[in-house]
């Protein structure tokens, strides 16, 4: 049986050949029929899984939590894409940004001096990039302050993480069980039993 057959597709399907030198970051806004939330990895399109539940909902908890502490010059929004370079475009889960960032509503990307925090709720396909390839990526970009979200129990566990500016890597800072309490980048407390509430 032939890759397409297997995926239902036409049989004079194309698959889409990368560059010799790989996808770019410009590439992602001009590819036609990409999946939602392809991301660019070191040149390479990285496909994610349908979400779960867990994720869809800690996503939620976080926006709504977070855009009720958010100070006036910050923003937050999920599932927009950070051009960290030419090779890579990846999508963190949820992402607080310097609103003046916001140019407009046909805007498909933020630059990584306007990120002021990347969240990743780590998914059984994103484990390794989640907790180490995009870290690493996000830190080396500037990224002041970084969270990863595993689940326990049904219920979120949240990793924070602080940029060390000398080292361009992240410090953790703490783990997080049932409650979330920071001072930076701003005071937030989250309830994070409270996964399952409708805003």
């Amino acid at each position: 049986m032939s890759a397409a057959r297997e995926y239902g597709l036409d049989e004079d399907y194309e698959w889409a050949r990368p560059p010799v030198d790989g996808w770019t970051a410009d590439d992602l806004d001009r590819l036609p029929n990409l999946p939602p939330h392809t991301e660019l990895i070191d040149g390479s399109l990285v496909f994610v899984s349908p979400q779960t539940f867990f994720h869809a909902r800690t996503m939620r908890l976080l926006e709504h939590a977070l855009l009720a502490l958010v100070p006036a010059d910050l923003d937050v929004i999920r599932e927009v894409t950070v051009r960290l370079d030419k090779r890579n475009r990846p999508e963190p889960d949820v992402l607080v940004f310097r609103s003046e960032a916001d140019i407009g509503p046909r805007q498909t990307w933020l630059a990584p001096e306007a990120v002021i925090l990347a969240v990743e709720v780590v998914s059984d396909d994103s484990v390794d990039r989640d907790r180490e390839v995009k870290p690493r990526k996000y830190a080396m970009a500037g990224v002041p302050h970084y969270w990863r979200v595993e689940e326990s129990d049904g219920l979120p566990v949240v990793y924070v993480y602080e940029l060390d500016p000398a080292t361009k890597t992240y410090v953790p800072t703490g783990i997080y069980r049932d409650r979330l309490k920071v001072v930076v980048p701003f005071p937030i407390e989250i309830d994070l039993t409270d996964i399952n509430r409708r805003p």
